[in-house]
């Protein structure tokens, strides 16, 4: 689908930069651009901004694949698809109890052991928002047999919540609130390093009026 600013109401409009991220479909183009170019573009310059040595790079399923192959491409390092995705399951942050999102981690995804054994792997994903489900997939990585698992995100820290039809967990919950340093987060969700793409990246990668 495409939509132009000539098609909404007269006045201010201001775009929520999720949806290049994260919510919009990857065939979308918002005001003239590609969603999936903008998520490609949004890995180059994660690898630019945070690179580091690796032998495979992966996605969390399914919206940061693009992100993933941005990464790979600016890299060198090969894309594979190393983490599947069961068609049938939702969206896990959303869930209402940490139960719930733990289980819905477990049923949603599966770790393909001879893309990751004994190999050092870029994990990307497109945000974290509490940190469990990052938690639960480089569990899921490393009980794969990867050496080593280096967390990237293709989006900023996500550090106050959003009440504009998404159902976003308090302040105090949001996983960037309460680490201070990334490397702190990485400890937590057990990767040998983690780093968020920059607010200047994220604008540069959009390139659209927020």
């Amino acid at each position: 689908m495409e939509f132009k600013l000539e098609d909404f109401q007269k006045g201010k409009v201001s775009l929520c930069s999720f949806e290049f991220v994260y919510f919009a479909r990857p065939d979308s183009v918002i005001q003239g651009r590609s969603v999936l170019t903008i998520r490609r573009e949004l890995g180059k310059i994660l690898s630019r901004e945070h690179p580091t040595q690796a032998d495979v790079v992966v996605s969390v399923p399914e919206s940061s694949v693009p992100a993933a192959i941005g990464f790979s491409q600016q890299s060198g390092i090969p894309y594979e698809m190393g983490i599947i995705k069961n068609p049938y399951a939702g969206r896990s942050f959303i869930e209402p109890t940490q139960e719930l999102r733990d289980l819905a981690v477990r049923l949603k995804l599966s770790a393909v052991q001879e893309i990751l054994e004994r190999k050092r792997v870029v994990l990307v994903d497109d945000s974290i928002v509490r940190g469990t489900t990052s938690k639960r997939i480089v569990q899921l990585i490393r009980q794969a047999g990867a050496k080593e698992v280096h967390v990237r995100i293709s989006s900023p820290m996500v550090r106050n919540p959003c009440f504009y039809g998404v159902d976003m967990p308090t302040k105090e919950e949001l996983f960037a609130n309460k680490h201070e340093h990334e490397r702190a987060m990485g400890q937590v969700i057990g990767a040998d390093s983690l780093a968020f793409l920059s607010t200047d990246g994220l604008l540069e990668a959009v390139d659209v009026d927020l």
